[in-house]
């Protein structure tokens, strides 16, 4: 009997889990669209040069994305601390 019961919790717990990972894959798929792509940034100002200048220029959109990001970070702790 106990051997049943056990089996069945085990079944219970499996479906369980499975219904969590189901709505958090249809929560990922759904947010996908809206994330841009890494290299959308990048790709969507054409580079011109010699291969030194695109990689300054890769450098330069980098270093001015992490600089937002870092921007927004701060003003996100700024506002919850805030409140």
């Amino acid at each position: 009997m106990r051997a049943v019961f056990g089996v069945v919790s085990m079944l219970i717990v499996l479906a369980v889990l499975a219904v969590v990972a189901f709505l958090a894959a249809r929560q990922l798929k759904s947010a996908a669209p809206r994330v841009a792509a890494p290299g959308a940034a990048a790709a969507s100002a054409p580079l011109s040069g010699n291969v030194g200048e695109q990689v300054r220029q890769v450098q330069q959109q980098v270093g001015a994305d992490v600089a937002k990001a870092l921007e927004q970070g701060a003003a996100a702790r700024k506002e919850a601390a805030g409140k």
